[in-house]
């Protein structure tokens, strides 16, 4: 992973983020050809230099990931000040984000290498190649490192006593449906929709009123200020 000193979403520099980016790159164009070699030409950088950062390809690849979801952001809370409208603010601000992440042409393509890397796998029998392990990559490195990235958000809000819940991975599941939807899979079975800005908008204000009205306390806290 990368070397001490680093500095950015998810601890990268700048230099780093533009050979990420060039791989990303590569991973739309290429897919499974996808090479150290072939990183460093489009980054114009050395394969030592990628080696030192990333330690092999399947370093290389988690960065690639990591350096993806990093882009599905979400503001932190305060805890002693949160209320209804800043909770609603921020689960929007996670909405939002992830649906502008995985429409991109970059995250259909990478998604789809997935998936075609876990198929790989069980055709198998479930014996892991380290060069086809993409799958794992992605869902450890993504959808789990975003759920990380959002409970302790929901969690500050049951705190709170503004929403209620048991399971802190059911919620992050049932929120998450609410702004997937079926918006993923139709992308990655090629349905030529557009997600504009004012949809990605609407969306994500939908799906954050629709889980504060499912999980909203039966005894919320008094707060100040209009509501709406």
């Amino acid at each position: 992973m990368p070397s001490a000193g680093r500095h950015g979403e998810e601890g990268f520099t700048a230099r780093q983020q533009a050979v990420l980016d060039a791989a990303l790159g590569l991973l739309v164009e290429q897919g499974d050809q996808l090479t150290m070699m072939a990183v460093a030409r489009r980054a114009s950088c050395s394969k030592e230099t990628l080696y030192k950062w990333f330690g092999d390809r399947d370093g290389l690849l988690t960065a690639t990931v990591q350096w993806q979801a990093a882009k599905v952001t979400v503001g932190a809370v305060d805890r002693e000040k949160l209320d209804i409208e800043s909770l609603r603010a921020r689960l929007e601000e996670f909405a939002a984000n992830w649906l502008a992440v995985i429409s991109t042409k970059t995250s259909i393509a990478l998604n789809r290498l997935a998936m075609a890397h876990a198929g790989s796998l069980k055709a198998n029998k479930g014996k892991r190649d380290p060069d086809r392990d993409l799958g794992a990559i992605v869902l450890e490195n993504g959808r789990f490192a975003i759920e990380r990235r959002l409970k302790p958000v929901l969690e500050a809000g049951r705190d709170a006593g503004l929403i209620r819940f048991e399971d802190a991975e059911a919620a992050f599941r049932t929120f998450f449906g609410l702004v997937a939807r079926d918006v993923q899979i139709r992308l990655l079975l090629g349905d030529r929709f557009a997600l504009t800005k004012a949809d990605i908008a609407r969306d994500a204000a939908t799906a954050a009123i629709q889980f504060l009205t499912l999980y909203a306390s039966t005894n919320p806290p008094a707060t100040s200020g209009a509501q709406h």
